[in-house]
């Protein structure tokens, strides 16, 4: 285990920007965003974009990181699901840069075709929009890319940008992949998009290289985009004027007839005080409606956008408004089987039902906001979780809802939230951000911004249809405070339940603690188990990529000895109910491995602090946590139940348990530490074979790097295969450097 090179914050920060009026368009006011593609189940309405946020950049020079997604069921409230994938992260060093990526959804299953910069195609699925996401052409082909170098099809055919995919599931279930832009020699404008096809059967995609063929359009640049009414296929883009045309055709393969323009130049945008630039599009039908997305400048060009400023980042009084985006929505229209030319409004489209506030939703869903930034965190394999984070040093921090139905009415509402300031709390307004009190929320404190807990708040005056409710962010002005990650509103209180035994049975004193088995959470302030300083399991991929604790983030690694709790942290915590059988003197021995000379832990009952600062020693080698140590001390325990807290107070150790044995400085040869020492003893033990395969002896790695170990035994320099002698590991060790 490496702790001390690894970054621990797995969060991805954005910047947090004023709104301007209460125009609905663009969909999120706190975000940069471009290149948005759309697709509908049925059901949910989902957006797919990039991150256009400030990455180092210069007006024209894209860094784009990583791809974002929104989702609505009813045109008008949006989730922002945050960065669902980014760029370098899931799959080491590719993609590169995700500039312009294509969604469709089938059968509950998310699949997005994304471009690596120019150079290349690929393709990632999840069986939601918040991940986690794989590979499928890598699983099934053997190569990171539908199309570019070292990609399925060899190459990009000639094309000239190899960029921009659009995506489209056909009603009979077969796949299709569109991607080009730009021009070459041999591809001039009009000829440099290409179509390939792909089936899926039995989860496993296949795509057909042969399948490869170009389509033209007159003028044609960039953003090819495929989508399907009827029997009808279109095929749009971007053109070398900035505008998305389109043509038809009754074959997915083409030809293509041209028939014109259905998005205008985005200069002509409301409130984008005539900036325009490139566009990219998607169209998606939805509850017998048809949508457009688009980007447009209005976000950055808005006279009171606080991120409005130079191309260095400078804050300015006249500020360069630059190239960043906003994604914007709005119904479109036909006639017959063509798109009409489409309508930039401010508003965008209406609600199409009412808000249902008796689900659980993310924290940020919400139809307008003010002043409020976002947090995505991650653990790999697993679905992202994004926070609301508000700025409630400005006059105003809020988001709103729309066109909510509480029925009968709402008694409470839980807010799920971390809190390390004071006076941090949530209003409840109707109609405006000053208007009717409905409730408020006070926060209860968290050990840290990463561990979020369960808020009950009272709640009157919430029935029928309120037309617009109002979360409003409050404290004593300061920033970073106080993160929200969801909510729901509920007919009757849920009381507060609490923190309940791993498997159901409190651990016996005298006994063994396995740490990994930490206390199930309950409900409501107060009743956590743990506290960790961030949402990635760290141990994740020592047990196949799954995490022990699903959910809780504790880095839970599996060794040869079983399961241990390892990446601590200074502050982290873990909780156990006990069962003391008689009070009296006991010594604590724990299980404990660390390579930093600074590690250490405390315990305490029912809040009472019952040791010292507990020094772990420090192994030989760096990088040295298989070498168990026992560390102990003496404790006097209260007969009955209580709950037992272990707190980290010196960085990156392991334990693996805890054991309690009456009476004042005991034996350890009484405990389950001395087979213990042994079993590491074995696991450190390997055969040594030369590179013939010929065994030429065997060799200790305790405490000792193992070029150094066989130099210590007297091994000459060279090159040896180490195999464990009980277990699975084996290496290549070269003594001669």
């Amino acid at each position: 285990m490496e702790y001390k090179k690894v970054w621990k914050k797995a969060a991805c920060l954005v910047a947090g920007l004023a709104v301007f009026g209460l125009a609905d368009n663009p969909i999120s006011s706190y975000h940069y965003l471009a290149d948005p593609s759309c697709a509908s189940d049925g059901d949910t309405f989902y957006i797919l974009t990039d991150v256009d946020d400030y990455n180092n950049q210069t007006n024209w020079n894209y860094d784009i990181v990583g791809l974002y997604a929104f989702t609505s069921e009813d045109m008008k409230n949006w989730t922002d699901h945050g960065m669902i994938f980014r760029s370098r992260r899931e799959f080491g060093n590719y993609p590169n840069n995700t500039w312009a990526s294509g969604i469709a959804v089938k059968n509950g299953k998310v699949y997005i075709v994304y471009p690596d910069g120019a150079s290349g195609v690929g393709m990632i699925t999840a069986p939601a929009i918040d991940g986690p996401y794989t590979d499928p052409v890598k699983e099934t082909h053997g190569v990171n890319r539908i199309a570019g170098g070292g990609s399925l099809i060899g190459g990009c055919d000639g094309i000239a940008h190899c960029f921009d995919p659009g995506i489209l599931i056909d009603d009979d279930g077969k796949g299709y992949v569109i991607f080009g832009g730009g021009e070459s020699s041999s591809r001039p404008y009009g000829n440099n998009f290409d179509i390939i096809s792909f089936t899926e059967s039995n989860g496993k995609i296949t795509f057909d290289k042969n399948s490869l063929k170009k389509v033209s359009l007159p003028n044609s640049f960039e953003a090819p985009y495929l989508h399907k009414k009827g029997s009808t296929y279109y095929l749009s883009f971007n053109n070398r004027s900035q505008v998305i045309d389109y043509g038809m055709s009754n074959n997915i393969w083409g030809p293509y007839t041209f028939v014109g323009t259905v998005i205008p130049g985005i200069g002509s945008v409301p409130d984008a005080h005539g900036e325009g630039g490139n566009n990219h599009q998607g169209f998606a039908p939805f509850k017998d409606k048809w949508y457009a997305v688009y980007h447009d400048r209005r976000l950055v060009t808005s006279d009171n956008h606080p991120a409005a400023t130079t191309q260095q980042g400078v804050r300015s009084e006249n500020p360069n408004y630059e190239n960043h985006r906003s994604v914007s929505i709005d119904e479109l229209t036909w006639s017959g089987d063509k798109m009409n030319k489409l309508t930039f409004t401010r508003e965008g489209p209406k609600q199409i039902k009412n808000f249902d506030p008796y689900k659980t939703y993310k924290a940020t869903t919400s139809s307008k906001q003010m002043n409020i930034r976002s947090r995505t965190d991650w653990t790999k394999g697993q679905p992202v979780k994004h926070v609301l984070l508000p700025l409630t040093s400005r006059s105003e921090s809020w988001i709103r809802v729309s066109g909510v139905d509480f029925g009968n009415g709402a008694e409470n509402l839980r807010i799920k939230a971390a809190n390390v300031g004071d006076g941090n709390k949530i209003e409840i307004h109707k109609g405006s951000a000053t208007g009717t009190l409905a409730g408020t929320c006070e926060l209860a404190k968290t050990s840290n911004n990463m561990t979020f807990t369960d808020n009950d708040c009272a709640m009157t005056g919430l029935s029928g249809v309120v037309d617009q409710l109002f979360f409003v962010f409050k404290n004593n002005g300061k920033d970073s405070t106080m993160g929200i990650l969801e909510w729901e509103f509920q007919g009757t209180k849920r009381e507060p339940e609490p923190q309940q035994p791993f498997g159901g049975k409190a651990w016996a004193i005298p006994g063994k603690i396995e740490m990994e088995n930490f206390d199930e959470p309950g409900y409501g302030a107060g009743n956590d188990s743990y506290a960790d300083n961030d949402s990635d399991d760290h141990g994740a991929e020592s047990n196949g990529g799954k995490s022990y604790r699903e959910g809780t983030g504790v880095d839970i690694y599996k060794k040869n000895n079983g399961y241990v709790v390892g990446y601590n942290q200074t502050g982290e915590w873990l909780e156990y109910t006990v069962e003391v059988a008689e009070a009296g003197d006991y010594t604590m021995f724990a299980s404990v491995a660390s390579a930093n000379a600074t590690s250490g832990f405390q315990l305490a009952i029912d809040g009472e602090n019952i040791t010292e600062e507990i020094a772990v020693p420090k192994n030989d080698g760096e990088e040295n946590y298989d070498d168990y140590n026992v560390v102990q001390a003496n404790v006097k325990l209260a007969a009955g139940k209580h709950i037992l807290r272990f707190t980290v107070t010196g960085d990156w150790m392991d334990i693996d348990y805890i054991e309690f044995v009456a009476g004042k400085d005991a034996d350890p040869g009484k405990t389950s530490i001395a087979a213990l020492k042994l079993q590491n003893k074995i696991e450190r033990s390997y055969n040594v074979f030369s590179l013939t395969g010929v065994k030429v002896g065997t060799v200790d790695l305790s405490g000792k790097a193992a070029s150094k170990a066989l130099n210590a035994a007297g091994f000459a320099k060279g090159v040896y295969m180490l195999k464990q002698v009980n277990g699975s590991k084996k290496f290549m060790v070269n003594t001669s450097k």
